[in-house]
């Protein structure tokens, strides 16, 4: 989850500052892992970004990004409340996941790697984002160590229940592009 929010962070990081705005509403940030080899889909509901970027300088850009742990949803109440408990996000004592960029690279026409800290649970990473930029749309996924972060601490570290690896995917919609 944790490369989630960084990609959403690199996506919002190519769009111009003074006039890009994230749009919450148009824009979704959820993950996949797999429990006991079967895949399950999650989002988080809340989340927003701090842009400073010029796609003429990207390498100068910086972009801040933060979701609210508390948001994340399964699509069943129970779950939800589950995630939001001390084994998993710990949403009492640990409400956010943060994403500040160090460096933005351009790697092709729209595409950029956005290289930055993420924070989760008090776990801090470095994690590099690809991006793609179209038409006001930043996209994208990238592959995190859930255990990297203590997501899913105690009987949950276990990977053969619940895989180590989890693909955070992200589109952000912007305005006044």
């Amino acid at each position: 989850m944790t490369k989630l929010f960084a990609a959403l962070l690199l996506a919002a990081a190519i769009l111009p500052t003074q006039a890009a705005t994230l749009q919450p509403e148009k824009s979704d940030l959820g993950f996949t892992f797999k429990q006991m080899g079967v895949p399950v889909d999650g989002k988080f509901r809340k989340f927003e970004a701090q842009l400073d970027f010029d796609v003429k300088k990207p390498e100068a850009g910086k972009i801040a990004f933060t979701v609210d742990l508390g948001s994340v949803s399964l699509g069943d109440p129970s779950f939800d409340k589950e995630l939001a408990g001390t084994p998993w996000f710990d949403t009492k004592r640990n409400g956010k996941a943060t994403f500040v960029s160090s460096g933005i690279k351009p790697t092709g026409p729209s595409k950029y790697d956005v290289a930055g800290k993420l924070t989760i649970k008090g776990a801090s990473r470095d994690v590099v984002v690809p991006i793609t930029l179209a038409s006001g749309v930043a996209s994208g996924s990238v592959v995190i160590k859930r255990l990297d972060f203590k997501i899913g601490d105690g009987e949950w570290a276990d990977t053969s229940m619940v895989a180590n690896d989890v693909t955070v995917k992200f589109k952000l919609a912007f305005s006044g592009l």
